[in-house]
This record gives structure tokens, C-alpha cells and sequence, in this order.
């Protein structure tokens, strides 16, 4: 059984990704975690000891979050009857990013879904603020729902690759198992400059291809235009469902994130992507 955390702000957005993640995993066993954060508009004495727990005061903040849980937690039940899935419901004193980091830790998540803006986020920003920290520290893989998306059959994923760092199995069964939960084509795409790729990546792209072996991919590659803008026009031209990154120090997403106005180099995802962290290595005793 799946274990998925589902963000929470009771935005519309927030509610949508929600609806994504429902139906994108209809078919399997899940035990959904529908996690709302949230901070006092002032630090009381108390709140700085320990939390809303430690204080003798009522707290609107705890209130309100338990009331908009057991909303979206009743609107689920009534719109969505699934006997394959569990729900629990979570609310902290804590920010989204550190509360979702340590929850990933301490239960073993398998996967985050979010969206990409809150309430108050402007249109045409590519990524909301939480979800690019959340991007950049998390553990676990985070399945990103654009504002206002609806869910569709998932026919065709996109996996870009510039095959520098070799991959492992566990860093890509999440994606295996989308791709075959769903029966979709997997293409891994290569953007290049007019040469061609070194020995290494040979290497590289041989091993992505045991990998993947399964799911019998294709792979294509498209020399002299520019990252992420060949993505991009790839998926316009290409009716993908799902962009799926591999989220790692210097690779493909963690340049779009770093970017200070991703508007600037025209990258604007309309479909969901998938971000798959790099496996943490335990150093030898």
C-alpha cells in the first residue's frame, strides 16, 4: 500500500492536486495523509516553548485547521468512494517545508502531491515558493499538479536525460510503476548541442536502458536548441501527459529552479510533472 502526503492551504489548488492524485491512483491501494500547516500571525511566549500544546491559550489556528480537515475529508468521502483508500488527517505549527521533510523521514512516504501555487499565487510564476523548497530538500519523490489541471488518461510520459550521472533502479521504480499502473509510453528525451554524446554518457544512457528495459521506451534527441525550451516545445508537439525529472545537484530541474524569473526563458509546464530525488548513499563503516 502506497502512503501518499497531500498538502493542504483549503485553496482550490490545493483541493485540484488532491482530486489529481485520487484519480491518478484509483486503481491502487492507498493510505492518503492530508497535511495542513500553519503559524500564528504573532509568537507568543508559549508558541516559542513548544507549540499550540503548551499553551493555556485557545488557538484560533488549531481550530480552523482541524474545521478545514474534516471538510475536505468529508467532501473526499462524498465525491470520491474508494474502498482502496485510507485517509488520516494532519495539522501542525510548523512551515510546509520542514513539516513535510519530517514527516518523509519519520513515515516513509512514498510520494508528495502537490500544486504549484497557493491561494495567493500570481499565474504566471512557473512554481509557487513552497513547492520549490519543498523540491529542493525533499527526500522523497513530488508528483506537482498545475493550477487548474484535471486529470486525463495517462498515455505518454516524458523522462529528459543528459545521461551525466549514471541512474539506479530505486531512483526510477516510481516511475516504472506509473508508467505500468497506467499502461503509458515512456520516452526519454536527450537534448544536445551539435555533438554527440561522450563515452560516459554512452554508459550512462545503456544502463537507462536496462533499466526501463520493460516498458520497451523510446528514445529520441534533439540537437541544437536550448534546454529546458526543447522540453518544452517537445511536450506542446507531442501530447505528453507527464513530464518526470530527476532531481539532482546540477541537473536539469534544479537549473529550472534556480532561474530568478522562469517567465525569462519562456518554460511554462501545463501538465503535471514528477520530481525523483537522487538516492541518498550511505557512506562505508
Amino acid at each position: 500500500m502506497k502512503k501518499i502526503l497531500l498538502p493542504t492551504d483549503f485553496s482550490d489548488n490545493a483541493w485540484n492536486a488532491m482530486v489529481y492524485a485520487l484519480e491518478f491512483f484509483k486503481d491502487e491501494k492507498c493510505e492518503f495523509h492530508i497535511l495542513h500547516t500553519y503559524t500564528p500571525t504573532f509568537y507568543r511566549v508559549d508558541y516559542m516553548m513548544g507549540g499550540p500544546t503548551y499553551s493555556a491559550i485557545p488557538d484560533m489556528g488549531v481550530e480552523v485547521a482541524q474545521a478545514g480537515l474534516d471538510k475536505t475529508l468529508v467532501d473526499i468521502k462524498l465525491k470520491f468512494k474508494n474502498s482502496k483508500h485510507r485517509f488520516k488527517t494532519l495539522s501542525a505549527f510548523n512551515t510546509l517545508t520542514d513539516e513535510l521533510m519530517e514527516l518523509s523521514e519519520r513515515k516513509d512516504f512514498d510520494l508528495i502531491v502537490m500544486g504549484t501555487q497557493g491561494a495567493t499565487g500570481a499565474r504566471e510564476i512557473f512554481l509557487g515558493t513552497h513547492t520549490v523548497h519543498v523540491l529542493r530538500k525533499s527526500r522523497i519523490p513530488v508528483l506537482v499538479i498545475p493550477t487548474g489541471y484535471a486529470f486525463e488518461k495517462i498515455k505518454s510520459i516524458l523522462f529528459p536525460s543528459d545521461y551525466a550521472m549514471p541512474f539506479t533502479k530505486d531512483e526510477l521504480q516510481l516511475l516504472i510503476d506509473m508508467a505500468q499502473m497506467h499502461k503509458a509510453h515512456l520516452k526519454v528525451l536527450n537534448v544536445k548541442d551539435d555533438y554527440d554524446l561522450t563515452e560516459g554518457q554512452k554508459v550512462n544512457k545503456k544502463s537507462v536502458e536496462a533499466i526501463f528495459k520493460t516498458l520497451q521506451p523510446t528514445f529520441e534527441q534533439v540537437k541544437g536548441k536550448l534546454m529546458p525550451n526543447a522540453i518544452h516545445e517537445y511536450i506542446e508537439q507531442n501530447n505528453t501527459s507527464l513530464l518526470a525529472m530527476m532531481n539532482r545537484k546540477h541537473s536539469i530541474i534544479d537549473r529550472l529552479l534556480v532561474k530568478p524569473n522562469i517567465d525569462s526563458i519562456g518554460y511554462h509546464t501545463k501538465i503535471p510533472f514528477l520530481a525523483l530525488p537522487q538516492t541518498l548513499v550511505k557512506p562505508k563503516q
